[in-house]
């Protein structure tokens, strides 16, 4: 087997790990969030998002930048991963003290003395994070995914039952507090048992320096992407209510977990494979082409077909009392169909090891989007949310335009590449949202709407003989007579 076939295998294998993965603790974690819902109030799923906020921020000094320099970095030693972990913890270790003091005064920002408390608990999820990035990185490294799936699995369902118990004893916010922290500790603790990595007493500031040459840009831009990404809720937050960001969030969540589900495992596979490539700038273009392809086939249907079903959905499934959260829904199925396109860009570029370049490219889609937020924000939360749609749109040209010349793969030629998917999507989505009009129950209308969707769309995929679909029948023919003869 010649290397290019090897390295297709091993992303393929690793694809179906990260697929299963992502498929049966979304699957898990859907099915509790459902439960949760109906036990909850959309207030508390506000308090929590406020609470996130300082959360993910402080996060992303403890996982990001560092992390990602182990995954790109051509060769590493134990030196660098234990030299990595001391620095990620004396920073988790700091971040949480200013996070405890800080903590009155959010609670006084956002008129919620509920909040000190919670954001004090929920800030420890920082010091397994520490230990749980740095096994990520070496999983990442070796492309063994497979490990990742029990402990994902393992801990999607203890927090659920945990978050479950809490919530139908009335604890309130409490049950999503501590089904977040048993999560980020017990899937710790699998990966501790199964990666097998451990800290060594070593350390090298010449080490740190290397990694942090190349990982400051990925931090300064997570940063920043995380400030803004997080903005809307503070906004939110503090403008409105708690009640108004939990619709939101909860909007949110639907795409978001689409998008995560599909998006997640072709990315987290594709920077480490990508990055094993950076010298073969051909094969770069073509891995990144075939992920933009492959991705968008199965993203574009399901965020249009969602955007459709929006309604009924949330009935069905949360109850009237989250009819709110519908415009939301659709809004954000838009913004999430255009993930593929920009994650795949992004990764090309790391992998290429211009994080120069993507750190530009962050500042300048993140200035386009505070503008537009700035805009939107007196005419009201919807035209906020919508403000995101169109920061979407321009963060797709901006960061498919350095491709142009790094790879030869400009905005032009994806374009192209992504049209027969959409040009399929559109009339699927009109077929689904007519099937509406026949007034049948909620549970019919919907059920028909999705047969009718998949039918539709694979049908004419067939018919049209679409590239990507294809290759996903000649590779998941391939991959099964493999593992046949495997076993």
């Amino acid at each position: 087997m010649n290397e290019k076939a090897q390295m297709k295998h091993k992303i393929l294998s690793n694809l179906s790990w990260k697929f299963l993965e992502r498929g049966l603790v979304q699957g898990v974690q859907f099915i509790i969030s459902l439960f949760l819902a109906r036990l909850l109030s959309p207030a508390d799923y506000g308090v929590l998002a406020l609470v996130l906020i300082f959360i993910s921020i402080a996060n992303v000094f403890v996982q990001s930048g560092l992390n990602s320099s182990l995954i790109q970095k051509k060769s590493v030693e134990s030196i660098d991963f234990s030299s990595v972990f001391y620095v990620s913890l004396a920073i988790a270790t700091v971040l949480y003290g200013f996070l405890f003091v800080v903590a009155p005064v959010v609670a006084r920002f956002y008129d919620n003395e509920d909040l000190t408390l919670v954001l004090r608990i929920l800030a420890l999820t920082l010091f397994p994070g520490v230990v749980n990035s740095l096994q990520n990185a070496v999983v990442s490294r070796t492309m063994r995914f497979k490990k990742l799936f029990f402990s994902s699995i393992g801990a999607g369902i203890l927090s659920g039952i945990v978050g479950i118990i809490l919530a139908y004893l009335g604890y309130g916010v409490w049950a999503l507090v501590f089904q977040h922290l048993v999560s980020q500790v017990s899937i710790t603790i699998i990966l501790w048992v199964t990666v097998r990595w451990r800290p060594t007493f070593e350390f090298s500031f010449g080490r740190i320096r290397t990694l942090f040459s190349y990982g400051w840009k990925l931090l300064v831009s997570s940063l920043l992407d995380t400030i803004y990404r997080e903005l809307r809720s503070l906004i939110i937050g503090k403008v409105y209510s708690a009640s108004v960001l939990g619709f939101y969030n909860r909007g949110q969540h639907f795409p978001q977990l689409i998008a995560k589900n599909i998006n997640g495992p072709i990315q987290s596979v594709l920077f480490p494979a990508l990055s094993s490539q950076q010298d073969h700038s051909e094969r770069v273009k073509s891995m990144m082409r075939r992920s933009i392809v492959t991705s968008s086939f199965i993203v574009f249907p399901m965020m249009i077909g969602l955007a459709v079903i929006a309604k009924p959905l949330i009935t069905l499934l949360l109850t009237e009392k989250w009819l709110p959260a519908v415009p939301f829904m659709q809004m954000f199925c838009i913004s999430y169909a255009l993930w593929p396109i920009q994650t795949a860009n992004l990764q090309a570029i790391n992998a290429m090891g211009r994080s120069d370049i993507f750190l530009r490219l962050v500042i300048i889609e993140k200035a386009f989007g505070v503008i537009l937020l700035m805009i939107s924000l007196p005419f009201g939360v919807y035209y906020l949310a919508m403000s995101e749609i169109f920061t979407g749109v321009i963060s797709t040209f901006i960061y498919a335009n350095p491709n142009k010349k790094l790879l030869n793969y400009g905005y032009k030629e994806q374009a192209k590449d992504l049209l027969p998917s959409l040009g399929l999507s559109l009339p699927m989505g009109f077929a689904v949202f007519t099937i509406q009009y026949l007034h049948f129950p909620p549970i019919i209308t919907m059920s028909m709407q999705i047969v009718v969707g998949i039918a539709l769309y694979f049908g004419l995929a067939y018919i049209c003989k679409l590239e990507s679909f294809d290759y996903l029948l000649k590779t998941s023919r391939t991959y099964t007579k493999k593992k046949r003869k495997k076993t």
